[in-house]
């Protein structure tokens, strides 16, 4: 069995159409592979990546650091940013980013329609065990809980496909590419 066909499709709300151009959020709770995998298929579709957590202001950042959970209003300006980044690349572009509420992935769909998400979906262990052994990451192990007492499942919006985070990164990567090529479409 290849490492591509070991990937489990956890749920593909809507099929995306084939064709550039692709804007698509890498999205998932911390330590899920948003950053690993959001590399690999910028790479894969020789797209921009935009990293969403560059763009935190040192604010949220200090509070992270403090093991102080964001709420929505200091998520507000930082999504803004967010969906201006995503509009500055009409041409395609990836997009990492937790986009763990309903309303902040619409507040990114608005800037950017069409906009197609890839929530890679792992347990609350998985989670802290790899926060954990990260090292240098300002997000602490603290405040893993706090990413999935805010995470609003988005597998029945449209334009989601979630896979189990816990597959080889190289296929998840290819596993989003190849749906976001449309491959696998379902009838």
């Amino acid at each position: 069995m290849t490492a591509a066909s070991q990937t489990r499709f956890l749920s593909a709300s809507c099929t995306p159409q084939a064709g550039p151009p692709v804007r698509v959020v890498v999205m998932g709770v911390a330590g899920c592979g948003k950053s690993a995998v959001g590399r690999l298929v910028a790479q894969q579709l020789a797209l921009p990546l935009v990293e969403g957590d560059d763009f935190h202001p040192p604010g949220n950042i200090r509070k992270m650091q403090q093991g102080i959970a964001l709420a929505d209003e200091d998520r507000e300006g930082w999504l803004r940013q967010l969906g201006a980044e995503l509009a500055r690349y009409p041409e395609g572009v990836v997009l990492t980013c937790s986009a763990l509420k309903a309303g902040y992935r619409d507040s990114l769909r608005a800037a950017a329609p069409g906009l197609l998400f890839v929530h890679l979906a792992i347990s609350q262990a998985e989670s802290l065990r790899r926060v954990g052994q990260r090292a240098g990451h300002f997000y602490p192990p603290s405040l893993v809980a706090s990413q999935f007492e805010a995470l609003q499942d988005p597998s029945a919006e449209p334009g989601v496909l979630t896979l189990a985070g816990d597959a080889p990164l190289e296929s998840l990567a290819q596993s989003a590419v190849d749906w976001l090529a449309g491959a696998g479409r379902s009838s």
